[in-house]
């Protein structure tokens, strides 16, 4: 970038005036571009301004973009400017573009219509809040050279629509959005054991009867959440009137689907089906209990009983299913699913045994890679590329397939992927999956995957084609619960699948956080960033101020220490709060359209400095204990369980062969350098436990994804007693242990700070 150039633009709004202190804030574009090169002056958009489209008859979608953004303008008076599609075909990389914004002309260079269309994305976050409200007047684009391209050819969003559905109205909107981030597939989970959703006209009972269900546990959960949350609510328009029963569902018809697929076409978005088997099939065994190798539509062990390999009429069904599924969507890939297979009731199968000694298989895991294989090769055979879950890996599978990774706890499976030659999208549980639940370090935790971060050579790299984020929505019923859920980590990963170049995680969030009144323009209940500066357990020896860190100017925090909720109306927080006795505030920061973030409780508590002993044979480093059980709660955890005991320099597991699940036990002595208030934060995937002076500081317990809690305490100089269990329920696992001390830095605990006798 030319930096006289870029010093001589000095205003930018997006919603507000500011002078520009960095690119961050006056190119807030998110997916950050390849190449930006700033330039004086600025473009006036009017209706009147002239839309050409240089590119011919397959730019009409992009075209007619732009004249929907022109509708609501007024018209100017002076000399109408232009705006210019055209057709580069020197453009090497296949949805790249350059976009070149001048006082008297934009123009857009792309070699095909999705290029134009990421363009036009580009365009309305240079113009900011008013490209999103009608009758804004005009347009004010800030003069810029751009040149981008995406990183990753697969840059998705999967959606489950079974556990919860979503109607096709917001769908369109929800892709908008994804389009709005450069995001080219939308893969859309159609079944599972709650609801099929898509029309099957071999089999129209599949909707007729399987796309509805009474209330279930999943529903009871939101439910009882919905008291103090609206979010979680079941919407209203979902139910209907059955045979006298009140029932939950919907579906799209196969008419309503080709509309669909062809407005997200028409925007650069690729839909990719899941028809989810041989497993999560209880919506469709429950109308067909002879699919399944006992019978019976049942509940297993962990999973529902799956659709039976050995029968020919599963793969009559699967086959008329799938036929019908690539003669409505048109894209090359379809995901078969092969997830989560409850295999008990094919061990028991005399067919599935018949069928193991004929084909000479040696387990019923191999009965899943049979059942695999048969499909992939009929996918093949119309012209079809399977994609499947990590799962498809067990027992062997061709290099034509496509491996969708999402079990983070099994790291070694990209590798073992690479080096068999498949190609790989990238979704992993621990950064991609947006239905867990969130905390201060979610988004960061995002923004930091790295795709390639498996041990792949240079030559395996090029077989990751993209990353994808995983919706799940067994408790995300509603609009504003997903999109609570979704934003703003979709805009965190959109830069991983789009951007290249070097990460830098503060000037994403200086560009994420004018971003914020662009979300706020499209009403969308986004997750607001996290008040900081405190902790929900907070202490005092004599008095103190909270002082709270708010990221977003434009909000304002209001708080009570009443013990009620805060509310519009609530005390505004002017900077600082003097607490000197025992006090519980509630603050939460309020959007200028009123929406309500977070509320954060904090609770004061009075202490004295705990003395600190003097330890006369202190030994670095801390007692750890080893349990290789399954427990729910840390306060489970046995000693009668005890496998093994090391010393743990700080907060490790030195157990080289781990069991799936585990329970750990650190115990010894935390060194206070100095007197002061010190804040510990735990951050465990699952449960976690921190003692301090044999009292419980930090409750992080229970089978949870990875979330962080802090708390204060009062300590003199010296040792104090400390304890950290923790319980990992499967799935992989997080732990970590920072603190702040009164010299306020927070760091991450080492063996400098422990001992033990």
């Amino acid at each position: 970038m030319n930096l006289k150039r870029f010093l001589l633009f000095s205003f930018f709004s997006i919603g507000t005036a500011f002078t520009v202190m960095s690119q961050e804030n006056s190119y807030p574009i998110i997916p950050k571009p390849a190449q930006l090169e700033s330039m004086p002056g600025q473009f006036n958009w009017y209706k009147n301004t002239v839309i050409r489209n240089g590119a011919g008859t397959g730019f009409a979608d992009a075209t007619k973009e732009l004249q929907q953004l022109t509708a609501g303008l007024k018209t100017s008076t002076r000399r109408p400017n232009f705006i210019l599609i055209k057709k580069d075909p020197s453009l090497s990389a296949e949805e790249g573009y350059k976009l070149q914004v001048e006082p008297n002309q934009i123009t857009i260079l792309t070699a095909n219509p999705s290029g134009a269309f990421w363009a036009i994305a580009t365009l309305k976050q240079l113009i900011g809040t008013p490209a999103l409200k009608p009758g804004a007047g005009s347009f004010v684009v800030p003069a810029v050279k751009i040149a981008d391209a995406p990183k990753f050819a697969w840059r998705g969003i999967h959606l489950d629509v079974s556990r919860h559905f979503f109607d096709l109205a917001y769908l369109r909107t929800f892709i908008d959005r994804m389009v709005l981030y450069k995001f080219n597939k939308f893969h859309i989970h159609l079944t599972d054991d709650q609801g099929w959703r898509i029309e099957i006209k071999k089999y129209p009972e599949l909707t007729s009867k399987g796309a509805w269900r009474k209330m279930n546990g999943q529903d009871s959960v939101c439910l009882k959440l919905a008291k103090d949350n609206p979010d979680y609510n079941l919407p209203e328009k979902h139910f209907k009137t059955i045979n006298g029963e009140r029932m939950y569902g919907g579906f799209y018809t196969q008419d309503e689907m080709r509309d669909l697929i062809r407005y997200a076409s028409a925007r650069g978005v690729e839909m990719i089906p899941e028809i989810d088997m041989p497993g999560h099939m209880m919506a469709a065994t429950k109308l067909m209990p002879w699919l399944t190798a006992s019978g019976i539509s049942q509940q297993g062990k962990t999973f529902s009983e799956p659709l039976c390999p050995c029968k020919e009429s599963t793969y009559e069904f699967a086959e008329n299913v799938f036929s019908e599924i690539f003669a409505l969507f048109p894209s090359k890939y379809v995901h078969l699913g092969a997830d989560e297979v409850e295999k008990d009731s094919w061990a028991k199968s005399e067919e599935c045994k018949a069928l193991m000694k004929r084909e000479n298989l040696k387990s019923v895991d191999e009965l899943q890679s049979h059942f695999v294989h048969r499909m992939e090769r009929f996918f093949n055979s119309k012209g079809k590329k399977m994609i499947g879950w990590d799962e498809i890996l067990e027992g062997g599978v061709s290099p034509t397939a496509t491996m969708m990774y999402w079990r983070a706890w099994v790291p070694k499976a990209p590798k073992h992927a690479a080096e068999k030659g498949l190609n790989m999208i990238m979704m992993p549980g621990e950064f991609c999956y947006f239905d867990a639940q969130q905390d201060g370090g979610s988004l960061k935790k995002v923004y930091g995957f790295d795709p390639y971060n498996y041990g792949f050579t240079k030559a395996e790299e090029k077989l990751v084609l993209g990353v994808q984020a995983g919706i799940w929505t067994e408790y995300i019923p509603s609009e504003a619960r997903l999109e609570y859920m979704v934003f703003p980590r979709m805009q965190a990963l959109s830069e991983v699948a789009w951007s290249n170049g070097t990460k830098d995680w503060n000037a994403f969030e200086k560009r994420m956080n004018v971003q914020y009144p662009f979300l706020d323009a499209m009403n969308i209940n986004y997750r607001q960033p996290d008040l900081t500066g405190f902790s929900p357990k907070s202490v005092f020896v004599d008095q103190t101020v909270l002082k709270i860190i708010n990221p977003l100017g434009t909000s304002v925090l209001r708080y009570t220490t009443d013990g009620t909720k805060p509310g519009v109306n609530s005390t505004v927080y002017n900077g600082q709060l003097l607490i000197n006795t025992p006090t519980q505030v509630k603050i939460a920061a309020f959007r200028p359209n009123g929406k309500m973030g977070e509320v954060y409780t904090i609770d004061y508590d009075q202490q004295s400095y705990s003395k600190g002993l003097t330890l006369a044979q202190a030994a670095k480093g801390l007692k750890f204990s080893y349990y290789p059980k399954s427990y729910k709660t840390v306060t489970q955890i046995n000693e009668a369980d005890k496998k093994s005991t090391a010393i743990a320099a700080a907060i490790e597991i030195p157990v080289k062969e781990q069991a799936p699940t585990f329970g750990t036990k650190h115990e010894g002595y935390f060194y206070a350098a100095e007197q002061g208030v010190y804040t510990f934060y735990l951050r465990a995937d699952d449960g976690s436990n921190l003692y301090l002076d044999n009292k419980l500081l930090v409750d992080n317990d229970g089978l949870h994804s990875a979330i962080e809690k802090s708390a204060q305490i009062a300590l003199g100089k010296g040792y104090h007693p400390f304890k950290l269990l923790f319980i990992e329920g499967g799935g992989g696992y997080t732990l970590s242990l920072d603190y702040v001390g009164p010299d306020g830095q927070r760091k991450t605990v080492s063996a400098a700070d422990f001992a033990h006798e």
